[in-house]
């Protein structure tokens, strides 16, 4: 019998065969590359988890060790709430400032907790790289020192460069070190603004400035070479009561004669020449500092006084960052609701460190709204900006007084013209005797550049049904109608503007008018005024809204806020400092200033390079970034209810 294969023969095409050896095969790699994907997801969710709990696991605070030191090293500029946006970062790096993480809470929050905490001994103040604040921030630091220093526990400063803001802050210590090399700056107050009216007219270009109030100077810069007298009146006023603020202040806290500051100052330059030119030698002569220790012998002097950090050779310490995260977590359904209004009035969504008119409004209805909130204090620290954005929050604030929540009103070192606005709602207005507060006044600026078109050769023409279609456009002098057309506007809201106060402050729209007309005022200035019902601070804010909700006088405290976006952490995490740059040159190249740009990830030419180091260098920063608003049609003829006030040196 044969052994060959007696199967049936296949009928199978062999075409077809090979497809499903193919597919086959397909589902084979499928499957592999399943399985790969699978692998790679597990991989990456495993190293994700842990890296989270890596995260978690450093994040935790240190344990403290008995005789440590808390290090305030303060870096940057002092807020009420760090920044979250990327314009906010341009700004600040244009400037040269840190990115704005420093929260005046936190230094407070702490300095309050470790008078109470046995694991800390001391108070080291930092303050070479401090970017300093307004005076009202200053002073409230200055208190929690004090506070410090009365638990029995000492505050030591040591540093080698102290603008007067620093200083004021480590004149507060009870020993005062500076570094043989080292210097104290203390200038006073005032301030020197750029003037654009020369500029503009070589450009071609009319400000146009429409306002209601002879000391409401915000637009002055642009049509004028120089400040009004009005202007120079008011600063005066508002700057010698800071700069007796402060001097006072200083002289208290180093036990120094009445008048001694001003004394020091006027001395110079002879009194830096009879000790050899050593602003060390002068500052420990005029007893601005107690002694002169170069870092080794501060280092010493420390551990000889407390406990060693053995590891790191040097004495027992935490930072700022690490030892707020032996804090206590605020309480999630604290009665007290706090809301931050930082920054300039826009309208529409703001992102942290600036004001909002929608976000703003949402976060005080959100506490509004929120059963567990009983009482609302707003945080104001803002120079105003838009009418219609104030009035939206203004609002917000009095149906949260209608619904039976008592709202207190804390003003920080500004809370000008909007930034008085929206406090004109509240229960109780408190202000630091050094805020800058007031500047009860509208203005609108309608930039025109008809010189410059011409200038270019260029015309503009076409059919208008109305004269109102194109009555205001930038490439052609303004209308005269349209001029009276906002000057009416802008003479309605300041109507509504001063009305309101009255309102607010029991009294006539007559008697408000008369310390209105957009002055500036300080807080004590204020008072006396009748625009601010006392003086204080937050705390005492948060203590008034407590007894007005009637809770109790430890009643735990919240902030309702917006957190940071993720885009923004992002960005600062990868940096933006080339964006700067480029944000630099295109304003530049806007203005005329520069013919040539460059893209991101491209060299810049010499001149582009130069605008970018120079616009920010000049000063220019915020004026121009203001004026660009103004001409990218953002509603350039709406009122501005906006001071380019600060108390800030």
């Amino acid at each position: 019998m044969s052994d060959e294969n007696t199967s049936a023969p296949s009928t199978t095409p062999a075409p077809a065969r090979w497809r499903r050896a193919l597919s086959g095969v397909g589902r084979i790699l499928d499957a592999l590359q399943t399985g790969v994907k699978r692998t790679v997801l597990v991989l990456a969710i495993g190293g994700m988890t842990a890296g989270i709990i890596m995260g978690v696991q450093m994040s935790r605070p240190p344990a403290l060790q008995d005789q440590t030191v808390l290090v305030l090293d303060l870096q940057g500029v002092l807020r009420e709430q760090a920044s979250d946006g990327a314009r906010q970062s341009l700004l600040a790096q244009a400037q040269g400032e840190a990115p704005q993480k420093l929260r005046l809470r936190d230094v407070l929050a702490a300095l309050d907790h470790a008078q109470r905490d046995p694991k800390i001994r001391a108070v080291m103040l930092k303050l070479d790289d401090f970017g300093g604040t307004g005076l009202s921030s200053l002073r409230e630091v200055a208190a929690a020192l004090e506070r410090f220093k009365a638990s029995g526990k000492p505050v030591t400063a040591w540093g080698y460069d102290w603008d007067q803001r620093a200083y004021y802050l480590a004149a507060r210590a009870n020993e005062v070190w500076l570094h043989p090399m080292g210097s104290v700056l203390v200038e006073g107050y005032g301030r020197q603004r750029n003037y654009y009216k020369d500029a503009l007219d070589k450009w071609g270009v009319q400000a146009n400035v429409i306002r209601v109030g002879k000391y409401k100077n915000a637009g002055e810069p642009y049509f004028t070479n120089g400040p009004s007298k009005e202007t120079l009146e008011s600063e005066a006023h508002v700057y010698e009561a800071i700069w007796a603020l402060y001097r006072r202040g200083v002289e208290k806290a180093r036990k120094l004669p009445d008048g001694a500051i001003q004394q020091a100052i006027d001395s110079l330059p002879a009194s830096l020449v009879a000790v050899g030119g050593s602003p060390a030698a002068w500052a420990l002569q005029q007893k601005w500092v107690d002694a002169l220790k170069t870092h080794d012998e501060m280092r010493k002097a420390m551990m000889d006084a407390g406990a060693v950090d053995e590891e790191k050779k040097t004495f027992r310490q935490v930072s700022l960052q690490q030892y707020l995260k032996q804090l206590p977590r605020r309480a999630a359904d604290a009665p007290v609701a706090i809301v931050v209004a930082e920054g300039e009035i826009g309208d529409g969504q703001a992102p942290a460190g600036r004001v909002g008119g929608d976000s703003t409004s949402a976060l005080i209805r959100k506490a509004r709204e929120d059963e567990k909130v009983k009482a609302l204090v707003l945080r104001v620290n803002s120079p105003g900006g838009s009418a219609f954005a104030s009035e939206q929050i203004r609002r917000e604030l009095e149906l949260t007084r209608a619904a039976g929540k008592p709202v207190v009103v804390s003003m920080g070192d500004v809370a000008a013209s909007g930034g008085y606005w929206i406090a004109m709602a509240a229960d109780e207005v408190i202000a630091e005797p050094a805020t800058i507060t007031g500047s009860i006044g509208v203005f609108g600026i309608l930039p025109t550049a008809q010189g410059l078109m011409d200038k270019a050769g260029v015309r503009t023409g076409g059919y208008r049904t109305t004269w109102l279609v194109g009555a205001y456009d930038f490439r052609r002098d303004l209308d005269p109608r349209f001029a009276q057309l906002v000057q009416s506007s802008i003479g309605h809201i300041y109507t509504d503007f001063t009305t309101k106060a009255a309102a607010a402050r029991s009294t006539t729209r007559e008697a408000i008018d008369a310390v209105a007309q957009g002055r500036i005022w300080t807080g004590e200035q204020a008072r006396g005024h009748g625009l601010i019902d006392r003086t204080g601070t937050l705390a005492d804010a948060i203590k008034a809204a407590r007894e007005r909700a009637k809770l109790a006088e430890d009643a735990a405290v919240r902030y309702v806020e917006k957190s940071p976006s993720p885009l923004s952490a992002v960005l600062e995490r990868f940096g933006v400092a080339e964006a700067t740059a480029h944000q630099w040159v295109a304003l530049a190249q806007a203005l005329g200033l520069v013919k040539e740009a460059a893209a991101p990830g491209m060299p810049m030419g010499a001149a582009a390079a130069a605008a970018a180091a120079w616009l920010p260098a000049t000063g220019l920063a915020p004026d121009l970034w203001w004026l660009n608003d103004v001409v990218q049609a953002r509603q350039p003829f709406a009122a501005v209810v906006h001071c380019f006030c600060g108390s800030e040196r």
